[in-house]
């Protein structure tokens, strides 16, 4: 994980949303009620998410608490999201800087929802935790389980229609594209869901089913459907996926490019 300077995250993220409001006065509401008004990262992250969520079950009092006290109790949740931040400003070329995902982009949203729900898994409150699994799938069409392992680093572009299972691990500094499936292939139980290693970059639509392995800076084609493990460094497309190249990219997680090399 990279160790973020969240004060200076901050700091970065208040300049911004006042210079924002002097150019668009029309989202001052958005901007105090987000960022202004509020005294840490932390506390802005809890405001935006829950205003997000809110829904004639869900109080937003309650939610709110249950992120401070994970922030609270877990510093690390609040350096992982930072990371996530940092993902999409330097790898999503329609992110010119930090604040854009927290306030458009229902990826990061969702993630920073997961990151509390997976909090929530730990702790041994699974039934509050899969209400706020459901309460994310129908505001964002992102389904994460809680129990799913995602590390930091992670760009989730799009995210419409993202699925993790129950047993999913997805390592630091992963790219995601909308339409990715991480799941099962029937209804067996235990470690059933695939392995994501670092630098790895997942095609739009891409399905990836059963516990299988996509090692370290693979690319998987769009529209691809992958039921083998995928050796580190290679390239796969297809239905189902064959290797098709060896990535020319060392890390296609951080180079965002979808070609497949022959």
């Amino acid at each position: 994980m990279r160790n973020i300077d969240l004060k200076s995250h901050w700091d970065e993220l208040l300049a911004l949303a006042n210079s924002l409001k002097a150019k668009e006065p029309a989202l001052s509401t958005l901007l105090n009620e987000t960022i202004l008004e509020r005294d840490s990262f932390g506390e802005c992250l809890s405001y935006r998410i829950t205003r997000k969520l809110v829904n004639e079950t869900a109080s937003i009092d309650v939610l709110r608490k249950e992120f401070s006290d994970a922030f609270t109790a877990d510093p690390n949740i609040l350096q992982s999201i930072a990371c996530d931040m940092l993902a999409v400003k330097e790898r999503d070329p329609a992110c010119p800087h930090i604040l854009f995902p927290l306030l458009y982009f229902k990826g990061f949203q969702a993630l920073i929802c997961y990151r509390l729900s997976h909090h929530l898994w730990q702790q041994g409150r699974k039934d509050f935790a899969c209400y706020l699994q459901s309460l994310v799938s129908e505001r964002f069409g992102v389904d994460i389980h809680p129990a799913a392992k995602i590390g930091c680093g992670i760009l989730l572009d799009h995210a419409t229609s993202f699925v993790a299972g129950e047993t999913a691990v997805i390592e630091d500094n992963v790219s995601i594209l909308h339409e990715v499936t991480l799941g099962g292939t029937g209804k067996e139980r235990g470690d059933r869901h695939p392995k994501i290693k670092s630098g790895v970059l997942l095609g739009a639509g891409a399905k990836i089913l059963g516990n299988v392995t996509i090692g370290e800076c693979a690319k998987i084609g769009a529209g691809s459907v992958v039921v083998k493990d995928v050796p580190p460094h290679k390239s796969v497309a297809g239905v189902p996926a064959v290797i098709v190249g060896h990535t020319s990219e060392d890390n296609p997680a951080l180079g965002m490019c979808q070609m497949l090399d022959d």
